[in-house]
């Protein structure tokens, strides 16, 4: 069990980590995954329900969606006014089974509000006891347990379309699941850093917030992208390749039998190798098209060399390298030692073009 200590630091970390997705991000996004939610319960179990835009899409949605069911629960509720109700010391969570009245509105009396006894920590035996009766999962989960929830939906098989930092693809325990096709990028916005999302007013003040006109701020979270098992049609979308390879254009890795591409645009046509790509090429990979071979940082490269080493710094660069490093490398047209960002190891299917 955990203890005292640990408890509040988990409190105070997912404070810090309570972002609220805008509810025009979430429309643009789920319009690509109507035809997943039919007769289906949708929990929503990092959401709080007074502030989620999540819980008003699928709320409002609820009908033309066709849901079974819809579960929207957070970690502890601190204000729980909006349903009338004068605890506020227990965690809830909220059950909508549809318009009863005939409005298409979802009104107070349609929905169900019920108690944890616990904190309403998606870890709980409570949330996953809700988790256990969901078909799909979607929320924007806490970016510092997105490794443990991504385990914990794993765990329990299920569907799932959750927000998380775009470097999470880089994370051992994300990248098999990414490699395997067991799960990949959504739609929109991926990793471009300008998915907005609200703070709570006593979140911390940073540089590059922006504030609407009823003084709510905003703020990226890194470079924010939309994760999931869902199918949609943009993932079997092919890339139109039309640069041919030359030998002078893209050069060879000095420690690994690779091509370096460094734009995904930039994929020629005609060559069948294994090639490295910048990771934002996930958000263009189409399963049909390229076999992902592994992820530079877990490839077993060759190492690099005495000879690299020496040019590079020679050439000026500074960094924390020494012979035998595993990261790629390779010289560039002008001979320039390069260790480029972590690559993405791919291959063009057969037929691809």
């Amino acid at each position: 069990m955990a203890s005292k200590q640990q408890s509040l630091g988990d409190a105070k970390s997912a404070k810090l980590d309570e972002f609220y997705t805008q509810l025009s991000d979430i429309e643009k996004e789920l319009r690509h995954y109507k035809a997943h939610f039919k007769d289906k319960v949708v929990y929503l179990n990092c959401d709080d329900p007074r502030e989620s835009e999540f819980f008003h899409y699928f709320s409002y949605n609820f009908e033309k969606l066709g849901l079974k069911k819809l579960i929207a629960a957070c970690f502890k509720s601190q204000d729980v006014d909006l349903f009338s109700i004068g605890d506020n010391e227990r965690a809830i969570y909220l059950e909508y089974t549809g318009d009863k009245d005939g409005d298409r509105i979802p009104g107070r009396d349609e929905i169900e509000v019920k108690y944890f006894d616990g904190d309403g920590d998606f870890r709980s035996a409570e949330s996953i006891a809700l988790l256990k009766q969901a078909d799909i999962v979607v929320t924007n989960p806490p970016f510092s347990l997105f490794r443990e929830y991504v385990a914990q939906l794993m765990k329990y098989d299920k569907q799932f379309l959750i927000i998380g930092n775009m470097n999470a693809v880089t994370y051992k325990e994300i990248w098999p699941l990414i490699q395997e096709d067991k799960m990949w990028l959504g739609v929109t916005r991926t990793g471009t850093g300008q998915m907005w999302f609200r703070v709570n007013d006593d979140a911390p003040v940073k540089s590059g917030q922006r504030t609407d006109e009823e003084g709510r701020r905003y703020q990226t979270i890194g470079n924010s992208a939309w994760f999931t098992n869902l199918d949609h049609a943009k993932r079997h979308e092919e890339l139109t390749l039309f640069k041919s390879y030359s030998s002078a254009d893209y050069p060879t890795y000095d420690n690994f039998d690779a091509i370096e591409v460094a734009k995904t645009v930039d994929i020629p046509m005609d060559y069948d190798g294994v090639m490295g790509v910048p990771i934002t090429f996930l958000g263009k990979y189409s399963p049909e098209q390229f076999k992902i071979v592994e992820l530079s940082r877990y490839t077993k490269t060759q190492g690099m060399s005495k000879e690299f080493v020496d040019a590079y710094y020679a050439s000026g660069q500074t960094g924390q390298i020494s012979e035998g490093h595993p990261d790629l490398c390779y010289y560039d047209s002008n001979g320039r030692p390069v260790v480029p960002y972590m690559r993405v190891l791919i291959r063009r299917k057969d037929g691809s073009a």
